[in-house]
C-alpha cells in the first residue's frame, strides 16, 4: 500500500527534510528537499515544525531519519550540533505514530540497495549492473571516511551492516607513503585511513609533502586546497590530490578484500565531486594491486553513486523496509 512518509539527514551543519512516497518495502519517489541550517533552529523538533509549516496538507506521520552519529542508546547526539534526539519521545515531539533512525552511512548502504542502475556511474572493473546478489562494500570518502556492508540476498531481499571500517591503520605500500607515515605521526598518535582518505585527508597528505619537499605551505584551509588540486593551479596540491587516489584506490580494494565482496560502491559527496578524476587517477591500478589476488579483484566492479540525495533517499529506504 502506497504512502507518504516524511525523511530527514540530519548533520553537523544542515538537516535535508522531504517528502517520500513508499510502497511495498521500496521508495516510489523523493520530493525536493528542503535544507535547512541546524545553527538557525533550536532543536530537531523546531526544524521539524519549520518544515511543516513550508508543506501544505496534514503533517506526515511517520519519518525515516539518517543521523550522522551513532543511533544506539536512549538520547542521540551530534558531534558538531547541539540538537538532541530521544526516540522515545518521537512520537509526543514530532506528532509521528511510526519512525526508523539509521545511521548516515547505514542510510547510504540502504539507498545503494534500492536505487536503479542509472544512479551509478561506472568506475573500473567489469562494466555492468552490479551484482543482484552477494555482498557489496560501500566505501563513502567525505568528511570522514564511512564504510558499510550491503548484503543482498535472493528475492531481492537485504541487510545493512555499519561499521567503523574507516578507522583501519593506514598502510603504506611505498616509499614515499613511509614518509608520508612518519610525518602524520607526529601530528596524530594513531593513523588511520580516514586521515587520508577523507575531504581533509587531502591537507593531511599536503601538509606531510610540504614537509618531505622542504616547501612553504601555500593553502591553510581545505575548501582553497582542494580548489588549488582540480585546477592545477598548485603541483603541490596535485601531488596531493594524486596520493590522495591511490590511497582511496587501496582502501576500497583492502575493504573489499575483508569483507568478501563481490562489488564496490564509492559514495558521497566528495566521491561525486571529484567523479571525472577516478579514469585518469592511480585508484584503478591501486585497488586491483593485491598481489595474489589481482584476478579477483579485477573481477569485481567498482561504481560510484550519482543519486544527488542519497542520504534522505536512504533514510526512506530504510523506513519502508522496516514497515513494509
Amino acid at each position: 500500500m502506497s504512502r507518504t512518509i516524511a525523511v530527514a539527514d540530519i548533520g553537523g551543519t544542515h538537516a535535508r527534510f522531504a517528502l517520500a512516497d513508499i510502497d511495498g518495502g521500496k521508495v516510489v519517489s523523493l520530493g525536493e528537499p528542503v535544507v535547512l541550517k541546524t545553527a538557525d533552529h533550536a532543536s530537531f523538533q523546531l526544524a521539524w515544525q519549520d518544515f511543516c509549516a513550508r508543506n501544505p496538507g496534514p503533517e506526515p506521520d511517520a519519518i525515516g531519519i539518517a543521523f550522522a552519529g551513532p543511533v544506539g542508546g536512549d538520547v542521540l547526539k551530534l558531534t558538531n550540533n547541539p540538537w538532541v534526539i530521544r526516540p522515545a519521545l518521537m512520537q509526543e515531539k514530532l506528532g509521528v505514530t511510526q519512525y526508523k533512525i539509521v545511521n548516515d552511512f547505514g542510510a547510504v548502504a540502504h539507498a545503494v540497495a534500492q536505487l536503479d542502475d542509472e544512479h551509478f556511474l561506472h568506475l573500473c572493473g567489469p562494466d555492468g549492473p552490479l551484482p543482484e546478489t552477494g555482498l557489496t562494500s560501500i566505501v563513502g570518502p567525505g568528511t570522514g571516511l564511512g564504510v558499510a556492508q550491503l548484503l543482498k540476498l535472493p528475492a531481492h531481499e537485504y541487510h545493512v551492516i555499519e561499521t567503523e571500517g574507516g578507522h583501519v591503520d593506514f598502510a603504506p605500500l611505498d616509499a614515499l607513503e613511509d614518509q608520508i607515515l612518519q610525518s602524520l605521526r607526529r601530528v596524530y598518535r594513531r593513523v588511520s585511513v580516514e586521515r587520508i582518505a577523507c575531504g581533509s585527508g587531502l591537507f593531511n597528505i599536503y601538509n606531510a609533502l610540504a614537509a618531505i619537499e622542504g616547501k612553504a605551505v601555500a593553502h591553510v584551509d581545505d575548501k582553497a586546497l582542494w580548489a588549488a588540486a582540480l585546477d592545477g593551479s598548485d603541483p603541490l596540491a596535485g601531488a596531493a590530490l594524486d596520493r590522495f587516489f591511490l590511497s582511496l584506490g587501496a582502501v576500497a580494494g583492502d575493504q573489499a578484500l575483508a569483507h568478501g565482496a563481490n562489488a564496490v560502491v564509492i559514495a558521497g559527496g566528495l566521491g561525486y565531486r571529484i567523479r571525472d578524476r577516478f579514469a585518469t587517477s592511480g585508484f584503478a591500478d591501486r585497488f586491483i594491486a593485491k598481489g595474489r589476488f589481482e584476478r579477483r579483484m579485477e573481477a569485481i566492479p567498482v561504481k560510484l553513486v550519482t543519486y544527488p540525495e542519497p542520504g534522505l533517499y536512504g533514510a526512506a529506504a530504510a523506513f519502508a523496509k522496516e514497515f513494509a
